[in-house]
């Protein structure tokens, strides 16, 4: 199977930095990169960032990670991946999850109280249909749609590919994703979500490709700052922070090593801390683009 090896851009590489990364990034023959879904930020806003990516490159694929589904109208995302998909063809990576990561940005994905999930459910079911069929009427309990016709259909199907790392997360990724992105999870957990998934899958009668499990990943460049190890603590109080962050490239290396052996094959890696974007794209390259088949 091939393992591929993406960059997670970080917050902190500001809009007018974007255009020399990305020429980077293309000139070195990335895999691809990926846009956070980080509003109260300097960040680029993903889909903003996906055009502009897109636009700029012939061979740099781009993505979101992880972009919130519920509190966005699933035809109107299905218009705007539809536009990409025509544009750069094979090149879009679309992955969704529930809710953003930052409690003061909840606020901003509006949906009826305690119904987040069952809207997520029915926002990928009419997200997939519309982007495969014409002429869609929809009456479900949050979206109605009559004679939905989302032009140009796709010359490939774009894969929805789902965060997440609950057993409803999975149960979801089987029913309605074409692939998993995990974070903040151990390769021994990593296992058993892609088992899980597989398994969800196959009570809905689908399949999930054995290359689409991947996992977002971050480096440091020695030892990790204090207020990475204090988000990681408060993300996974249980578990040790060196066992979801590398404090360098040669402990990521074993962590990789792990989760291939645990079926995961795409890479999404991030910088842990301020590492300048300069500095880490020259060791992304170095370190990672040789393990690529």
């Amino acid at each position: 199977m091939k393992v591929r090896f993406g960059v997670n851009l970080s917050a902190d590489v500001a809009p007018d930095q974007l255009p020399g990364f990305v020429d980077e990034l293309e000139g070195a023959g990335v895999d691809s990169l990926w846009f956070s879904e980080l509003v109260y930020s300097p960040a680029v806003d993903p889909f903003v960032g996906m055009t502009y990516a897109l636009a700029r490159t012939t061979t740099l694929k781009v993505g979101t990670s992880v972009a919130v589904l519920p509190g966005r109208h699933p035809v109107l995302v299905a218009k705007q991946l539809a536009s990409l998909a025509a544009l750069a063809p094979k090149r879009v990576l679309p992955v969704f999850g529930l809710r953003s990561a930052i409690p003061t940005e909840r606020d901003l994905f509006v949906v009826p109280d305690g119904q987040r999930a069952a809207v997520f459910d029915e926002s990928l079911a009419l997200l997939r249909t519309v982007l495969r069929d014409r002429d869609v009427t929809f009456d479900g309990r949050f979206f109605t749609v009559r004679d939905a016709d989302i032009l140009p259909k796709p010359a490939a199907p774009v894969g929805i590919w789902l965060g997440g790392a609950s057993p409803a997360a999975f149960r979801r990724i089987g029913r309605y994703g074409d692939g998993w992105l995990g974070s903040f999870v151990t390769p021994a957990e990593a296992r058993r979500a892609r088992l899980d998934i597989d398994a969800a899958a196959d009570a809905a009668g689908r399949r999930v490709p054995a290359d689409h499990f991947g996992i977002n990943l971050a480096v440091g460049e020695g030892e990790l700052p204090a207020p990475v190890l204090a988000a990681v603590r408060k993300r996974r109080p249980d578990l040790d922070p060196t066992e979801l962050v590398a404090a360098d490239w040669v402990q990521l290396h074993r962590q990789i090593d792990d989760y291939i052996a645990a079926g995961l094959t795409k890479f999404v890696i991030r910088p842990a801390g301020r590492i300048g974007s300069e500095a880490f794209l020259e060791s992304f390259v170095r370190e990672l683009l040789p393990r690529q088949n």
